[in-house]
């Protein structure tokens, strides 16, 4: 009602402080111990919402001047600066200085009630009117930028220290969204870029060694850390005169700093060890350009795996790290326009087979399957594949041999993996060779030899059906004795 009197007397952008202001005495009614309980309760949520409806009011005009700098995504580095002022000079000041009392009247109210809930919506408002407040008011961007990277700092302490798990969240919340805008504004500008994201990467990585804090927050920060030392060597990739294939190089060394820290890295191991890896993962996205220097770049991470896979709780990281070396192989063949698949399947199935045997020899009661299976597969299916479809015979010569060869070690071995994958490529390969001459023969003969040689073989066979289910289970049986 007051601030309806007084609202013809003012200008139109200070009526929402107006009445905030006006509010504040309702709020204060929950001290007055001699109004009735029911007094105090709804002149504290009269106020409060009064409040909030200005809050919202004054938000928005401070979210719109922020989200204004998505426009720089359009031109980066072009040294443009968005328009800050779009509501009109008087109305930002307010609008900043009504988030600002907004917040202190929640902060006073959780004291007073000794409630939680006012103090996140406390640390939320303080945040957004001391964060927005220099892009409203028009500050010079070097000063904007000094403002809230300092706003930005203190969200993060407060996020790290605060004991209230309500406030903590909130805080983190407001410090990871302060960072993605301020990082966001830095791109109008080079030194921009370079000092906002330095200083945003030093300070996560700080919160991630601060022990005392909580080990998600910590893993959180570790992981901004990656990702802003990530967009540095970028950036700097950026400003050199390098072609973008060639800026995967300095990438690479984030998981390889990585790997090299290692146990070092404490409870915040994992978290980095993944964002390394989708670090590792852009430096193949920007080497992907040209065949040579994806080839060099994936090699390079393949030896990172490597050197990581000698910790023995990362041994995984081997197969990554054979992969890798694989992937790199295959670049360098295709480059060089190889078609034949044994030139990208052999580089896998002799390390494989390698490895296999000094499984095999650690572990004599391992399966073949698993230590000489996929070694095999690698070679003799791809190979197999291309030999039904070649109307040569050297692929399909070589093949057979190789397959025999295969078959003889394993029934020698007593090995199930080698002598089935050998026997059926085999198998395979013999179909391929004689079945024109089993047409041409078929072709040559009467039309009624064809099903009387049918019937007598199923005439055989029902004959002897009993004797051949036990020749086929032994046949099971001693199959199922390999190792």
């Amino acid at each position: 009602g007051l601030g309806g009197v007084a609202r013809p007397a003012l200008d139109p952008a200070w009526t929402v402080l107006v009445h905030l202001l006006l509010a504040l005495p309702l709020l204060a009614a929950v001290r007055v111990p001699a109004l009735p309980a029911a007094v105090r309760r709804g002149s504290a949520r009269a106020g409060a919402a009064v409040a909030s409806l200005a809050a919202l009011s004054a938000g928005a005009v401070a979210a719109t001047a922020l989200v204004t700098r998505f426009r720089v995504l359009g031109e980066v580095w072009a040294a443009t600066t968005p328009d800050r002022d779009p509501y009109g000079a008087g109305a930002v000041a307010v609008a900043a200085a009504t988030l600002l009392i907004a917040a202190g009247a929640a902060w006073w109210l959780a004291r007073a009630l000794s409630r939680p809930e006012p103090a996140v919506v406390a640390v939320v408002l303080a945040w957004a009117g001391l964060f927005a407040a220099p892009v409203l008011l028009g500050f010079p961007v070097a000063a904007v930028f000094a403002a809230q990277l300092a706003v930005t700092g203190a969200a993060g302490v407060l996020a790290l220290r605060s004991p209230a798990r309500g406030t903590r969240i909130a805080a983190a919340v407001c410090a990871l969204t302060g960072a993605a805008n301020v990082s966001l504004g830095a791109l109008d500008g080079r030194t921009a870029t370079f000092a906002v994201w330095g200083l945003l990467g030093a300070g996560c990585a700080a919160a991630a060694a601060y022990g005392a804090a909580s080990r998600p927050l910590r893993s959180g920060a570790a992981v901004c850390a990656v990702g802003y030392t990530t967009g540095v060597l970028v950036a700097a990739g950026a400003v050199s005169d390098l072609a973008v294939v060639w800026w995967a190089l300095p990438v690479l060394a984030v998981p390889a700093l990585a790997a090299a820290l290692g146990p070092r890295l404490g409870g915040v191991r994992l978290p980095v060890e993944i964002a390394a890896a989708v670090a590792g993962a852009v430096a193949v996205g920007l080497s992907a350009g040209r065949p040579g220097t994806l080839a060099l770049v994936l090699a390079l991470a393949g030896v990172v795996c490597a050197g990581a896979a000698v910790r023995p709780d990362r041994r995984v990281l081997g197969w990554a790290a054979g992969a890798l070396f694989a992937a790199a192989t295959w670049v360098r063949l295709a480059e060089a326009g190889v078609s034949a698949p044994e030139a990208y399947t052999l580089p896998v199935t002799v390390p494989a087979l390698v490895v296999g045997l000094l499984r095999r020899r650690r572990d004599p009661q391992a399966s073949s399957w698993t230590a000489y299976g996929p070694g095999l597969a690698a070679t003799l299916v791809p190979s197999l594949l291309a030999a039904w479809g070649d109307p040569g015979w050297m692929r399909p010569l070589l093949l057979g041999v190789a397959a025999l060869v295969v078959t003889l070690l394993g029934a020698r071995g007593r090995l199930q993996a080698p002598l089935l994958l050998g026997g059926a490529v085999l198998a395979a390969v013999a179909v391929h060779e004689l079945a024109p001459y089993v047409v041409q023969v078929a072709g040559a003969l009467p039309r009624w030899v064809p099903p009387a040689l049918a019937g007598l073989l199923l005439l055989a066979v029902g004959a002897t059906y009993e004797r051949r289910l036990r020749d086929a289970r032994r046949l099971r049986a001693a199959i199922g004795r390999l190792r």
